[in-house]
Protein backbone atom coordinates (compact mmCIF):
# COMPACT_ATOMS: atom_id res chain seq x y z
CA UNK A 1 0.00 0.00 0.00
CA UNK A 2 0.98 3.48 -0.91
CA UNK A 3 1.80 6.13 1.37
CA UNK A 4 -1.40 8.43 0.15
CA UNK A 5 -4.06 5.16 0.65
CA UNK A 6 -2.48 4.62 3.82
CA UNK A 7 -3.47 8.45 4.81
CA UNK A 8 -6.60 8.67 2.46
CA UNK A 9 -7.76 4.89 4.70
CA UNK A 10 -6.27 6.62 7.94
CA UNK A 11 -8.53 9.86 7.35
CA UNK A 12 -12.02 7.54 6.79
CA UNK A 13 -11.19 5.55 9.60
CA UNK A 14 -10.35 8.47 11.75
CA UNK A 15 -14.26 10.06 10.47
CA UNK A 16 -15.63 7.02 10.84
CA UNK A 17 -14.62 6.77 14.23
CA UNK A 18 -15.24 10.48 15.14
CA UNK A 19 -18.89 9.69 13.62
CA UNK A 20 -19.41 6.67 15.87
CA UNK A 21 -18.11 8.46 18.99
CA UNK A 22 -21.31 10.68 18.48
CA UNK A 23 -23.81 8.47 18.33
CA UNK A 24 -22.76 6.58 20.43
CA UNK A 25 -22.79 9.65 23.09
CA UNK A 26 -25.95 10.73 21.33
CA UNK A 27 -27.56 7.00 22.01
CA UNK A 28 -25.95 6.43 24.99
CA UNK A 29 -24.60 3.70 23.58
CA UNK A 30 -21.54 2.72 25.24
CA UNK A 31 -20.30 -0.29 22.58
CA UNK A 32 -20.96 2.27 19.78
CA UNK A 33 -18.83 5.18 21.49
CA UNK A 34 -16.01 2.52 22.42
CA UNK A 35 -15.94 0.98 18.98
CA UNK A 36 -15.45 5.02 17.64
CA UNK A 37 -12.84 5.25 20.07
CA UNK A 38 -11.15 1.95 18.64
CA UNK A 39 -11.48 2.83 14.73
CA UNK A 40 -10.55 6.60 15.34
CA UNK A 41 -7.06 5.43 16.93
CA UNK A 42 -6.67 2.56 14.15
CA UNK A 43 -7.01 5.85 11.88
CA UNK A 44 -4.61 7.68 13.60
CA UNK A 45 -1.90 4.88 12.95
CA UNK A 46 -3.01 4.48 9.81
CA UNK A 47 -2.14 8.17 8.83
CA UNK A 48 1.02 7.93 10.98
CA UNK A 49 1.91 5.24 8.54
CA UNK A 50 1.67 6.92 5.53
CA UNK A 51 3.55 9.75 7.04
CA UNK A 52 6.48 7.23 7.93
CA UNK A 53 6.64 5.85 4.35
CA UNK A 54 6.56 9.58 2.87
CA UNK A 55 9.86 10.53 5.18
CA UNK A 56 11.54 6.93 4.38
CA UNK A 57 10.80 7.82 0.84
CA UNK A 58 12.26 11.34 0.61
CA UNK A 59 15.21 10.13 2.84
CA UNK A 60 16.07 7.83 0.50
CA UNK A 61 15.79 10.04 -2.53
Amino acid sequence: MGSTSDKVKGMANEAVGNVKQGVGKATDNDKLRAEGVVQEKKGEAQQAVGKTKDAVKKATE
